[in-house]
């Protein structure tokens, strides 16, 4: 089993910017792909961006060129460097990981942008 620390979240306004991070701990050794999704209030948990253990990187259409996903796999930290937040980003960010024992989840961050 995983077990998954977000921090980072917050308040900012449009075009700020903020870093979430999230540490894993537990059997990470069986951690293929880390990542993030979020959740905006009435609306589904979407898929932001994922990282395999080799490096290969994915992003939805509405972040890329403003978030960058990377990974350290010594220190098991995932992070997300969002620039350029729009109110549209606003939403709780769940990390997650996929492996060997399955999906594990974080506990969420909130991250709201004023306009």
């Amino acid at each position: 089993q995983v077990q998954l620390v977000e921090s980072g979240g917050g308040l900012v306004q449009a075009g700020g910017s903020l870093r979430l991070s999230c540490a894993a701990s537990g059997s990470t050794l069986s951690i293929n792909a880390m990542g993030w999704y979020r959740q905006a209030p009435g609306k589904q948990r979407e898929l932001v961006a994922t990282i395999t253990r080799g490096g290969s990187i994915d992003y939805t259409n509405s972040v890329k060129g403003r978030f960058t996903i990377s990974r350290d796999n010594a220190k098991n930290t995932v992070y997300l460097q969002m620039n350029s937040l729009k109110p549209e980003d606003t939403a709780v960010y769940y990390c997650y990981t996929d492996g060997r024992y399955g999906r594990s989840w974080g506990q969420g961050t909130q991250v709201t942008v004023s306009s």
